[in-house]
């Protein structure tokens, strides 16, 4: 049993303060809890594909510790990633390049890109739920660059 710090009388080892004289009592600093040590390498992959917000999860699966040293898992964040950069790019630039042509039969490039990105992440949704590492072609060659430059 701990004493306390002021009075010397013994105290509860989760006290904040003592009985006897009222001082408050060091507490001791315990280690944070991983957050991240339930998930999977398999759900946090799973996680970095969720059309439009996996980038969140990325970044997290990219800061933690956890995940430093598993390529495979930092493989597939980038790759998440980079897919939400080319989701930026259409949005951000084609878009507005492509929503000023109006009229009967104007192909909106911006919407077929769109639609080929979702079916992007569905499909790396996919295939990152069956344990399969699939590397997109351009994508997937930055993807793995970046993940091998810090592991």
């Amino acid at each position: 049993m701990p004493f306390c710090s002021q009075c010397g009388n013994q105290v509860g080892g989760g006290d904040v303060f003592c009985a006897s004289c009222g001082a408050r009592q060091p507490v001791e600093a315990r280690p944070a809890a991983d957050p991240l040590s339930g998930i999977s390498p398999r759900t946090a992959s799973i996680l970095c594909y969720v059309p439009v917000l996996g980038w969140i999860a990325a970044i997290i699966v990219l800061a933690a510790d956890r995940f430093r040293h598993d390529r495979h898992v930092r493989f597939h964040a980038f790759q998440g990633l980079y897919l939400f950069l080319a989701w930026l790019i259409v949005d951000w630039v084609v878009r507005p390049m492509f929503t000023s042509f109006h009229g009967p039969g104007i192909i909106r490039v911006d919407k077929i890109l769109q639609a080929v990105l979702m079916f992007t992440w569905i499909f790396m949704l996919i295939k990152t739920s069956h344990n399969e590492a699939y590397s997109l072609p351009i994508i997937g060659e930055l993807a793995e660059k970046s993940a091998a430059e810090r592991s």
